[in-house]
């Protein structure tokens, strides 16, 4: 699933400092002749979904039969070895490990079972988020059950495998969070909600999970291996005021204390260390709501914040939710209407205008337009009007100055984006 990188890793590096920069693909500090080297080549796309087959070799050509006969068996001899990298031992390997990038990960757990094993247990990624190591990607479907995945630091393009969901799935609403390892696209079946779960260490889908409270049209975010999920509908429709909290290490839902306002299609973001639900749908008149909501995890309350969603009150009902965003604990929101960004001031509890989207950023009311915090970026994802088959990924990082977009990338494909999430691990 990668393209056109090649990773070099040194059989006989001495020091740590050599196999970091080994395992960044840098040249490091070794002699040439006594350095084996497993490169993995990663070719070009070969399809429109960028599918990409990829071959390890192993030892250097110039090597003689029975030198590469001996590199096998010693590479077989380290295969379930509980060193990793014998010469620098466990710890260290993973200390170097946790820093090489995680698009690199499928490649390092093909060269034996010990790297296999680390990667797809998830140990991983847990010390990742313990030493404060993170990557963000972000995930987005243009064709109801496919998704991509992108790599914004790289620029690379990654297509997940297929999902295999009734037809009443496929065109029912779907909302999605990903939460640690794990994408979660939420929907629902012919008798119930249903929820499919793809993990990032075993590049599968599987069903089965089940919230403690069912529903559809929440607002929801999530921080490290916990994402929480609030308001929505049930089955029956009703507009919901409670909340769930997953954890994705444990595979386990907490029901939450409910908000003090039922609503629906409204969003949710952490900032501060706190969670917020912002606008939607609710009261006696399922009218739109300007106000949100915050949730102190600590003391487990809910607290009310006036006019804090970004779409006004006239805004029609059908129009998506909002479209808001958090950098650096600062909440921006895209106003699909007037194509403009716009930045919430804590202080005076007021929105204000920044600047513009991308020209190529069109919507339907909101609806088929992606805008997302990535680490420190703003992402804009979405295609031209009139039909274009293709989607663009435009970036800003705001502690860079004035808003200035950059086109990240550009990929054949539907230009309307019915699900977006954000994995960072």
């Amino acid at each position: 699933m990668l393209e056109d990188q090649s990773c070099l890793v040194s059989k006989d590096c001495q020091r740590e400092s050599n196999l970091v920069a080994c395992m960044n693909g840098k040249e490091p500090l070794v002699n040439y002749q006594e350095r084996e080297l497993v490169k993995c080549k990663l070719p070009n796309k070969s399809d429109a979904f960028n599918k990409v087959e990829v071959t390890l070799s192993l030892g250097n050509s110039s090597a003689s039969p029975n030198e590469q006969a001996g590199n096998k068996r010693h590479a077989g001899d380290n295969s379930d070895s509980s060193s990793l990298i014998h010469a620098i031992g466990r710890d260290n390997s993973i200390g170097c490990l946790i820093h090489c990038s995680r698009s690199d990960y499928g490649a390092i757990a093909s060269l034996n079972r010990s790297f296999h094993s680390l990667i797809r247990s998830g140990e991983l990624y847990k010390l990742r988020r313990e030493n404060g190591v993170v990557e963000h990607w972000v995930y987005f479907s243009c064709q109801l059950v496919e998704w991509e995945a992108f790599d914004p630091s790289r620029g690379r393009w990654m297509h997940l495998p297929a999902m295999t969901p009734d037809e009443c799935f496929v065109l029912s609403d779907k909302e999605s969070l990903a939460v640690g390892t794990e994408l979660l696209v939420f929907g629902k079946e012919i008798f119930s909600h249903v929820i499919y779960r793809y993990s990032l260490l075993t590049n599968t889908w599987s069903s089965g999970m089940r919230m403690n409270v069912p529903r559809c049209l929440f607002g929801s975010a999530s921080i490290g291996e916990i994402g929480i999920l609030a308001g929505g509908c049930d089955s029956q429709g009703k507009i919901l005021s409670s909340a769930e909290l997953y954890n994705s290490e444990a595979g386990t839902w907490k029901t939450l204390p409910s908000m003090n306002k039922p609503r629906k299609m409204c969003s949710g973001v952490f900032m501060d260390a706190k969670f917020y639900v912002i606008g939607g749908i609710g009261g006696a008149e399922s009218k739109r709501l300007t106000c949100g909501e915050e949730y102190d995890l600590e003391k487990g309350t809910w607290r009310e914040i006036p006019n804090m969603s970004p779409v006004q009150a006239n805004a029609a009902t059908s129009d998506a939710p909002p479209l808001v965003a958090v950098v650096d604990n600062e909440l921006y929101a895209a106003d699909y209407a007037d194509m403009e960004v716009r930045k919430y001031d804590k202080q005076n509890k007021a929105w204000v205008t920044i600047g513009r989207l991308p020209e190529r950023a069109a919507s339907m009311c909101g609806w088929g337009l992606a805008f997302r915090a990535c680490g420190n970026r703003l992402i804009v994802i979405g295609g031209p009007k009139g039909g274009a088959e293709y989607i663009e990924v435009n970036s800003w990082v705001p502690s860079e100055g004035p808003i200035q977009w950059d086109l990240l990338g550009r990929k054949r494909s539907g230009s309307f984006v019915y699900n977006c999430a954000v994995m960072g691990c």
